[in-house]
């Protein structure tokens, strides 16, 4: 029995798209249900690495056979998808599912630099656009396109955005590295805040720089004036 055609029914017998983990699972679990088969003991160890490109060897022999679906990666996870050319039967049989509304150009612009930049802040987010983006990322959060990610290690600890799976399922791609070559956005400056700051009073630094602070800040103690020198004669009768 060849590993191919167990992903195969796997694939087509699934409700929903299957990670190459959820795939292992359930190679090592099916050892349960062998009843002593030694042929499903010996799938119980496959390697990520021989199911992706089992996967791939499948998704081209589909491809060739010219059916009216095929095997495609998304997001991660891998599922059989029909031909885009039988869309109207299948809208006949299971209705039309209701897409969300495009996105703005503004949210796709926004989109992309968080893509290809992330993650980064939404104070460095304006300064590629040029233009505040309070309103695009509030659709982007909402729509489930963009979240969170973290915190940047600057002064105020801004939140880090970039995006999610779902991202990548809007768009139809397998991972971020299938994005189109954006040299031009990739190059566009950001500056950054400071990391810390020496001013003194503020514990965003050593305190070993804060004495060196104030130090340099404490004004030089002032000469004696030339009427106040002292003198060593006596004052005349």
């Amino acid at each position: 029995m060849e590993l191919k055609f167990i992903l195969e029914a796997l694939l087509f017998a699934a409700q929903k798209p299957l990670s190459l983990k959820e795939l292992r699972d359930v190679l090592a679990g099916a050892v349960e249900h062998a009843e002593g088969d030694e042929t499903v003991r010996g799938f119980r160890k496959v390697k990520e690495s021989e199911l992706e490109s089992t996967l791939q060897q499948l998704a081209v022999d589909h491809e060739q056979a010219g059916r009216s679906y095929r095997l495609a990666c998304v997001a991660g996870s891998w599922q059989f998808v029909s031909q885009p050319e039988y869309a109207p039967w299948l809208k006949a049989l299971v209705g039309h599912k209701a897409r969300p509304p495009r996105l703005s150009q503004p949210a796709l612009e926004t989109l992309a630099i968080i893509a290809y930049r992330q993650p980064l802040t939404r104070s460095e987010i304006e300064q590629v656009r040029g233009v505040s983006v309070d309103g695009v990322m509030q659709t982007l959060l909402e729509r489930g396109i963009v979240e969170q990610t973290g915190r940047a290690e600057v002064v105020g600890r801004p939140a880090l955005y970039g995006t999610t799976a779902l991202f990548l399922e809007y768009f139809g791609l397998r991972s971020l590295e299938e994005l189109p070559a954006a040299d031009e956005l990739r190059r566009i400056p950001v500056e950054k805040p400071p990391l810390a700051t020496a001013e003194p009073g503020l514990a965003t630094v050593p305190p070993e720089q804060l004495a060196q602070a104030e130090l340099e800040t404490k004004p030089a103690a002032e000469a004696p004036k030339p009427s106040e020198a002292p003198t060593d004669n006596p004052p005349s009768a």
